[in-house]
C-alpha cells in the first residue's frame, strides 16, 4: 500500500494571492477583481456561443420543415430573444480582447502621456454610455417584469433578457475601469 501524502489545500487561497506575491493589500484587490473579471468574462462567451448556436439549428431546422409544410412556432421570438443573448454576453470579452475596430490614425501622433490621457478620456466617456444603458436595462427588464409582457406566440416572458444585458453592461463598465488601470500602469500596448 502507497501513502501519498498531500498538504491541505486552503478553499481561500485565491483572497490570499496578493501576499504570495508581493504586492500591496490595494494591488492585491485589484488583481483579484480583475482575475474575477477575467472568469467572469471567459464564461460568457460560451453562453453566447450557445445561445448563437441554438439560433443556427433553430433557423436551419425551421427552413427545412417550412419547407415540408410544418414550420416551428415562435422561431421569429426565440431568434430574436437569444440575439440579444448573443450581442450582449459577449460584449465584455471583445473589449477584453481588444477586438473592437480602433481608428488609431490619431493616436500614432501623439505623445505616450497624450495617448494615455485620451485612452483614458474614451474609456470614461464608455464607463458612462455603458453604465446608462444598463440602468436603462434593468428599467426596461422591471418594467416587462411588473407589465407580465410576453411574447405573442410562445408566451415567454421578456424580462429575463434585459437584465441578463444590463448586467453584461456593467461588466463591461469595470472591463473598461480595468483598462484606465493597464493604460496608467503602462500595461495597455
Amino acid at each position: 500500500m502507497v501513502v501519498i501524502s498531500r498538504k491541505p489545500v486552503d478553499p481561500f487561497r485565491w483572497i490570499y494571492k496578493h501576499r504570495q506575491v508581493g504586492l500591496s493589500k490595494q494591488e492585491g484587490r485589484l488583481e483579484t477583481l480583475y482575475g474575477f473579471l477575467l472568469r467572469v468574462s471567459k464564461v460568457l462567451p460560451y453562453i453566447g456561443g450557445a445561445a448563437l448556436t441554438f439560433m443556427m439549428f433553430l433557423t436551419v431546422a425551421d427552413v427545412l420543415l417550412r419547407a415540408g409544410g410544418h414550420p416551428i412556432l415562435g422561431v421569429y421570438e426565440m431568434v430574436a430573444l437569444s440575439l440579444a443573448v448573443v450581442i450582449g454576453f459577449t460584449i465584455p470579452k471583445v473589449s477584453l480582447d481588444r477586438g473592437h475596430v480602433y481608428m488609431e490614425i490619431l493616436l500614432d501622433k501623439l505623445s505616450k502621456k497624450n495617448k494615455a490621457i485620451l485612452n483614458t478620456f474614451t474609456r470614461i466617456l464608455c464607463i458612462l454610455l455603458f453604465a446608462m444603458v444598463g440602468y436603462n436595462l434593468f428599467l426596461i427588464g422591471q418594467e416587462f417584469h411588473t407589465s407580465g409582457e410576453v411574447s405573442s406566440t410562445l408566451k415567454l416572458p421578456f424580462f429575463p433578457i434585459p437584465y441578463f444585458v444590463g448586467v453584461c453592461c456593467f461588466i463591461e463598465c469595470f472591463v473598461f475601469v480595468s483598462d484606465i488601470v493597464k493604460i496608467w500602469k503602462g500595461q495597455y500596448e
